[in-house]
């Protein structure tokens, strides 16, 4: 039997997709990839988002809220924030099943750090307002991402740390603060990554699998558009560090996505 994953960050929404994203999906499936959380960027993209998820509800799973480089030079930035706030009140889907995607960037800028932390912390307090999960982006800004999220420690905040790239240090730093997932995705496969050597660290039980596709995609396919069919590949790295199989890897992830955000 094919094993079965869940793909938590996928952006096949995306104009990268327009040309063949039922495709894309038949694809994913086929990888046994049949469930595919989409966070939210902003509302350039949102409807994108919803009408895919109305075309694909047994599928695609979607989250909302603002991305922090969507903060960047905006000055319309809190009436992005009132619209997430406005959609998780009353959703146009089915329902959503995070806050996300959210957190810190400053590789871009440290302008406008103020005003991620701003956006940030408001999106983690929607998080426990409506009792969902956080899929939160980090970007240079690991010191101060540790900074906000100690300050929600003890108050219930769950959910994954996307594309998680620091030490093993900050790590346990992060675990220590909610009920979080650590997220991995292509960029453990890149030749030499010290991603291998954290997540030798991480217990199978705390890690997420996940493309961010159109982004960061895994070998054999670096330089090309990612996709959520690339799951497999990040899965079989994963377990080749762990020393598990493959089916361990996929087991114990999709069950770890289906604790944190589709129970």
């Amino acid at each position: 039997m094919k094993s079965q994953y869940i793909d938590t960050h996928s952006h096949l929404y995306e104009p990268e997709f327009d040309t063949d994203r039922g495709e894309a999906v038949a694809r994913a499936v086929e990888a046994g990839v049949g469930r595919m959380l989409l966070p939210a960027i902003d509302s350039e993209s949102h409807e994108r988002m919803f009408e895919m998820c109305r075309a694909y509800p047994d599928r695609c799973f979607p989250m909302m809220g603002l991305h922090p480089t969507s903060v960047n030079d905006n000055p319309a930035w809190r009436d992005e924030l009132a619209l997430v706030e406005k959609y998780l009140e009353n959703p146009p889907v089915a329902r959503f099943y995070g806050v996300g995607e959210i957190g810190l960037d400053l590789y871009w800028s440290r302008d406008f750090r103020e005003e991620q932390m701003e956006a940030f912390e408001h999106q983690i307090e929607l998080s426990l307002r409506y009792n969902l999960p956080i899929a939160v982006h980090t970007r240079s800004a690991w010191a101060e991402m540790c900074e906000v999220v100690e300050g929600f420690r003890g108050r219930g905040v769950r959910g994954v740390f996307h594309a998680f790239s620091d030490s093993v240090e900050t790590y346990e730093r992060l675990r220590e603060c909610g009920d979080f997932m650590f997220g991995i995705g292509g960029v453990v496969t890149f030749k030499k990554s010290p991603l291998a050597d954290v997540v030798r660290e991480i217990p199978l039980e705390e890690l997420l699998l996940e493309t961010d596709c159109p982004y960061l995609t895994p070998v054999p396919f670096r330089g090309q558009r990612n996709e959520s069919a690339y799951i497999p590949y990040i899965c079989e790295k994963i377990a080749e560090i762990k020393g598990v199989t493959p089916e361990e890897v996929a087991a114990q992830t999709t069950a770890n996505a289906e604790r944190i955000f589709l129970n």
